[in-house]
């Protein structure tokens, strides 16, 4: 039901419009008010669509009373009642943003027409706005998923170069040129966690949050320019690890990699950011990757983080025997230097856990590495060394094996089905049941593209097909092949083709022809 005021000081016309107005709008609420004072104090309660406002009136003036209420209720419209056609007065109600005038006397028809025109436009309005809310629901829960994919994207794979930018834009997160990844270590059966700690991510800064793999959540962290690095990644800790009903800190922990200055070096930064939480038994439950102890790089021919940084990609890619190989050398390579089996020993340790995170993230759940007898002498940790990674290499064969051969031909033409849906690697994960990284990697490896790339590929072969049908806005055609934003639609559009939508579909229509 629509909400009308009728604002004038003479009672006989309040009276006559609201006559004219109950006769052709009878669903229509309609209220009065004799000056500006009143109609203020009415509008707090009454909350008109459309005023009928006298611009003459004792006290307070139409125009002022326009001017307060503008303030207030933003949507509301108005039509000016005046005697008076001077310049100045509409010159002023136009700047207002007044829709239309009625002058004293008017006739019943031109009342209606106008109070008609104008409740019209009030429809329109009102069904753009709630199409901008659905849009804008539906945008941020795109959002949601576009900002995981990334995450998984730019730390296991690479996004396409005409994505990148546009997908950055799309997600409107204030960006510095420096940033750096934390990596959460969650304890088990903590997923119903995930939104809390994204809320309070946001909460502190600007970031993006990865979508939980096992039992970890990657987050890129955009340095802000007036706090110091570790100020703000400390606050961001404390922050997150004071999410309530959580228990005892048991099974948390953060790591915390290197500031770099690019989003090519951001898988650096998750590396260091897994590697700082490789030992959780410290208190304050965080560890900077720059304050881990460098003491074994005096060991000449050995340089643990660019072995460790190696070891990171081995695994991803599957290459055993060149970890098996890896390990061998570093343990003959200790032992000729004459470092202590201790020391040989907990170093080996420290890669095969990085082994274990990096297959956990895969989707490989294996052993927790450790030593289940007293190792004496080299070559017994030659063989119980073996014995661990052989262990691990078969439970990511097991793994690969549950893949059938055809699988990834079905999750690609299962995107090409659901391409216009809200869509994302974590669902697909959900129904093939694999790991959102191993699929990303099976893209690349097999199908020689990136996920998003052929997603995206799959939208825009929709849409040229879907703009041959002249009756069809772009914008309904953006919604079809599932982009919420139709700016971003058309930037992609025209990265991947060298021209516009309109351009493409001007020149297309123009061939039929």
């Amino acid at each position: 039901m629509k909400r009308l005021l009728i604002v004038d000081d003479e009672q006989i016309v309040r009276e006559g419009l609201q006559a004219i107005l109950f006769k052709n709008f009878p669903d229509m609420e309609i209220e009065e008010a004799k000056n500006g004072k009143i109609a203020l104090e009415k509008a707090e309660s009454f909350r008109p669509d459309l005023v009928l406002m006298d611009i003459k009136m004792p006290g307070m003036s139409g125009l002022e009373a326009i001017e307060i209420m503008n303030q207030k209720y933003p949507n509301t419209k108005y039509i000016m009642i005046t005697a008076y056609a001077e310049f100045e007065y509409a010159k002023s109600a136009m700047k207002l943003g007044v829709k239309d005038y009625l002058l004293k006397p008017s006739k019943a028809s031109e009342v209606v027409h106008t109070v008609r025109k104008v409740m019209e436009e009030i429809d329109e309005e009102k069904k753009s706005r709630e199409e901008r809310i659905l849009q804008r629901n539906a945008l941020e829960k795109v959002l949601t998923i576009v900002e995981t994919d990334v995450v998984t994207q730019l730390l296991f794979d690479h996004v396409h170069e005409v994505h990148l930018d546009e997908l950055v834009e799309m997600l409107e997160t204030p960006t510095t040129s420096e940033k750096f990844v934390m990596s959460i270590l969650l304890p088990h059966d903590s997923e119903s966690l995930y939104a809390e700690i994204k809320h309070r991510v946001r909460k502190v800064g600007s970031a993006w949050v990865g979508a939980l793999y096992g039992r970890q959540i990657p987050i890129i962290v955009f340095r802000q320019e007036e706090h110091s690095f570790r100020s703000q990644a400390i606050t961001l800790a404390r922050e997150i690890l004071y999410v309530p009903n959580r228990g005892e800190r048991a099974g948390w922990f953060i790591g915390i990699g290197n500031v770099c200055n690019s989003l090519d070096k951001i898988r650096q930064s998750y590396q260091e950011s897994l590697i700082a939480t490789k030992d959780t038994s410290i208190p304050v439950k965080y560890r900077f990757y720059s304050d881990i102890s460098l003491d074994d790089t005096r060991i000449d021919g050995y340089h643990s983080r660019k072995l460790e940084n190696k070891f990171f990609d081995q695994i991803r890619n599957g290459q055993w025997q060149d970890i098996m190989k890896e390990v061998s050398e570093l343990i003959d390579l200790f032992e000729n230097k004459g470092v202590r089996l201790i020391v040989t020993q907990q170093r080996v340790l420290e890669l095969l856990w990085i082994a274990s995170r990096v297959l956990n993230q895969i989707g490989v759940e294996p052993d927790t590495p450790l030593y289940s007898i007293e190792i004496n002498d080299f070559r017994q940790l030659r063989t119980e060394t073996n014995h661990l990674l052989n262990r691990m290499w078969q439970s990511y064969s097991e793994y690969l094996s549950q893949v059938q051969d055809d699988t990834i031909k079905q999750i690609r033409q299962y995107i090409v089905e659901h391409s216009h849906e809200e869509i994302s690697l974590d669902r697909i994960a959900q129904k093939f049941e694999l790991s959102p990284i191993y699929i990303s990697k099976l893209f690349k490896e097999q199908l020689g593209v990136n996920y998003i790339t052929f997603l995206t590929e799959c939208r825009l072969e929709k849409a040229k097909k879907l703009m041959m049908d002249p009756e069809k806005s772009l914008k309904e055609i953006t919604f079809d092949v599932g982009y919420q934003d139709p700016n971003y639609f058309s930037k992609v559009f025209k990265r991947m083709y060298g021209e516009s939508p309109t351009e493409y579909r001007k020149s297309l229509l123009g061939v039929k022809v």
